[in-house]
């Protein structure tokens, strides 16, 4: 295979990415042309923010063409289609063959947290180091497999709530995980012996890979999106998003958590600590309880 490299300006950027797609391209990708210089400029939106620009101001469009699509072809059409020649600036590079799922899954190693807790991929399933792990009646095993939805248990903020979770979840508890993602805190929550578990994400893929995941670790859990969730509290709530969302959700997040009960917060960064326990302070009294690779956890008891 090969990739097609264009160069665009920020106002061309998407059109071209569309164009290159429609015309055959089996993927696009925008790359920002001053990476790694002075001008490099940094792109970042969190949910609940939109991005300033969607695109940087010199950009390197790049697309990946099937074998039976020509580049003066596809160059060609292009020009056609946007009145632009783009041959002059065109590269062509070449794609190396390879056996991208084998690469993709060596990618993924079985992950231990809390000293007893296993994210276990399932082509990882008959690792040795799993299999003697496995004679071992403590250790939890969670089968889960990277995919559309946030969280394989790599991100520290993960390990971050899964450490206070295997520290402190009760078989009583009543656990929400809110942007659950792939589900694995929720997940962790019911194996470590929680009561009612509930998951709500805005995404409906989530909620699908959700449903997947529960049912692939044969555990009972109810996953749903925002306007399903009703009216209920709980002994535990946990939130691994983002910052800028926290803080919007700071009101709702804390009448979800009853009297007595826990709110656990990550997807903070150190330096957006102190704003995210500002922002909780008229519900709920906030601290850091730990911190791993720049990222911190927030706990707070109602």
């Amino acid at each position: 295979m090969r990739e097609l490299v264009l160069s665009s300006l920020e106002s061309e950027a998407e059109q071209l990415s569309d164009i290159l797609l429609e015309c055959g391209a089996l993927s696009v990708s925008v790359e920002d042309a001053d990476f790694n210089t002075e001008n490099e400029k940094p792109l970042f939106g969190e949910p609940g923010t939109e991005p300033e620009v969607q695109a940087w101001t010199r950009n390197y469009v790049i697309a990946l063409l099937p074998d039976d699509l020509t580049v003066e072809q596809l160059l060609s059409d292009l020009q056609s289609l946007t009145g632009k020649d783009f041959s002059t600036e065109a590269h062509i590079r070449e794609v190396a063959n390879e056996d991208w799922v084998r690469l993709t899954q060596a990618q993924f190693d079985p992950i231990q947290i809390a000293e007893y807790i296993w994210i276990v991929p399932s082509w990882h399933k008959e690792n040795p180091q799993i299999v003697a792990a496995n004679q071992n009646e403590k250790n939890i095993f969670i089968e889960l497999d990277p995919g559309l939805a946030f969280g394989t248990g790599s991100h520290p903020t993960t390990h971050l709530c899964a450490e206070w979770l295997a520290k402190n979840v009760q078989q009583v508890n009543s656990v929400l995980d809110y942007g659950h993602g792939s589900g694995i805190l929720a997940i962790i929550a019911k194996k470590l012996g929680a009561g009612n578990v509930m998951g709500v994400d805005i995404d409906e893929q989530a909620v699908t890979t959700g449903e997947y995941n529960a049912k692939n670790n044969y555990v009972d859990i109810q996953f749903m999106l925002p306007d399903g969730l009703g009216s209920g509290q709980f002994d535990i709530v946990v939130a691994n998003i983002l910052s800028n969302p926290l803080k919007v959700l700071a009101p709702m997040l804390a009448a979800r958590v009853r009297e007595g009960g826990h709110l656990v917060l990550s997807g903070v960064l150190e330096r957006q600590a102190d704003e995210v326990i500002d922002a909780y302070a008229p519900f709920i009294q906030l601290q850091v309880w730990q911190a791993e690779e720049g990222w911190v956890c927030l706990h707070g008891v109602k």
